[in-house]
């Protein structure tokens, strides 16, 4: 099991605690994506996811690739994220 994950952070997560679920489950579907893709070490890669305001933040280590950023957009645009295509990526 690998115990390093990203540190997951909210605009108004102290009066908005779902916005913290929301990426914990954001983040799942990822992870879940990646294992399907046999994509290894996406983990490693992300330091910090962050919603800002409706906005996914993905912060990286280092700089990901296509299929890796599109994890991400998928994720967020479903029923379990904001449903929105908004997501920012920093290196």
């Amino acid at each position: 099991m690998f115990l390093d994950h990203p540190a997951l952070t909210a605009t108004n997560s102290q009066t908005e605690p779902d916005r913290i679920e929301r990426l914990n489950r954001v983040y799942g579907y990822v992870m879940a994506l990646a294992d399907r893709d046999d994509c290894t070490g996406l983990i490693e890669k992300i330091s910090q996811l962050h919603d800002h305001k409706g906005t996914l933040i993905v912060f990286w280590i280092d700089a990901p690739g296509d299929a890796e950023k599109a994890y991400f957009s998928v994720a967020w645009a479903s029923r379990i994220g904001d449903g929105s295509g908004s997501v920012e990526h920093e290196v």
